[in-house]
């Protein structure tokens, strides 16, 4: 059975930067493509970032980009969200979550993780 563990979250002042980790166990991992999502207290949650199972192609949601990388290293079952110039509404929980083609709609991800909590203070 697959499953995707989010760390890496924390409590950090506006301008800096947080590592996430995305851990999957299981097999299969190098098969699937892995997208990134967050969710504020109030709001739905939204598309952040995804990336393919080759790591080539990449999609941001526009409030990210030049901010945020997504990354993977199949050999280790992990994907990854690098996050500089962190702003205070960038506060939520980040959530893990793999899909079988390219969509930033969240109904086509599966296996979603416990998600890990990002808080940025001004």
């Amino acid at each position: 059975q697959v499953q995707l563990v989010e760390s890496g979250g924390g409590l950090v002042q506006a301008g800096a930067s947080l590592r996430l980790s995305c851990a999957a166990s299981g097999r299969s991992f190098s098969s699937y493509r892995i997208g990134w999502f967050r969710q504020a207290p109030g709001k739905e949650r939204e598309f952040v970032a995804a990336i393919s199972w080759s790591g080539v192609d990449t999609d941001y949601a526009d409030f990210v980009k030049g901010r945020f990388t997504v990354s993977r290293d199949n050999a280790k079952n992990t994907a990854y969200l690098q996050m500089n110039s962190l702003k205070p509404e960038d506060t939520a929980v980040y959530y893990c979550a793999r899909a079988t083609f390219r969509t930033t709609e969240s109904r086509n991800y599966g296996y979603w993780g416990q998600g890990t909590q990002v808080t940025v203070s001004s």
